[in-house]
């Protein structure tokens, strides 16, 4: 049974987060402060934990550098945080996912599908390492893109964004994430480039590049892969 922890200090919201998640056979812990959530994740070792960046003793970004200092477990957000900026600073402090209070509980529970499901994932053996989607193949060992059996010629900057991108599925990376990995820390700031590679991987993979079904953007904080 996946075990699910949630750090949350308004009861109600707790009440009403936990009864959902258990109606669908989730295993929940509650914690209504960062100091009982790093002791129940010490304690319990979560699949998942899905935290609000506002608790009374410490805030959640401290939350996430203390997880994050010895366990991959997918935190999900649950923040009424609404800046870009906020967003920003959870996902680099190393958050898998945000959501924005007030939020639907149908979103919720669905971001924690995902959440659920690549933890679950088996990785590939380093003899099968290919992304297939409806519309391109990305093969990692060769270092190459296909369409119906054709190559797609990728610029080198172009194959390190998508290589990034495609071996995190799902999984939202940020703008800096991905500026400091392709361009080096100098770069972290420079928006303007990842949006013109952006738009050329587009235009030489997505069937639609006005409307991408693959490469995903979510404003103001990144960029994310779906398959």
């Amino acid at each position: 049974m996946t075990r699910v922890l949630v750090v949350e200090d308004d009861p109600q919201l707790v009440r009403a987060l936990v009864i959902n998640m258990r109606a669908r056979q989730y295993r929940v812990d509650a914690a209504p402060d960062g100091t009982t959530a790093l002791r129940l994740a010490a304690a319990h070792r979560p699949d998942v934990v899905v935290l609000d960046l506002g608790l009374p003793d410490m805030d959640g970004i401290e939350v996430i550098k203390a997880l994050r200092g010895w366990t991959r477990t997918p935190i999900l957000v649950l923040s009424a945080r609404r800046t870009s900026e906020e967003k920003v600073a959870a996902l680099d402090a190393g958050a898998d996912d945000y959501i924005t209070k007030p939020f639907s509980m149908d979103e919720l529970l669905a971001r924690l599908r995902a959440a659920v499901r690549r933890t679950e994932a088996v990785p590939l053996a380093p003899e099968a390492t290919v992304v297939a989607t409806d519309d391109f193949t990305v093969d990692l060992l060769a270092k190459k893109a296909s369409r119906a059996g054709r190559d797609i010629r990728l610029t080198p900057t172009e194959w390190h964004l998508l290589e990034i991108l495609v071996t995190s599925p799902g999984r939202l990376v940020t703008q800096k994430q991905l500026l400091q990995e392709v361009w080096g820390p100098m770069y972290a700031n420079n928006s303007n480039y990842l949006r013109v590679y952006m738009a050329q991987l587009r235009r030489k993979l997505e069937p639609d590049p006005a409307h991408p079904r693959y490469l995903i953007t979510e404003p103001g904080m990144g960029y994310r892969f779906e398959t």
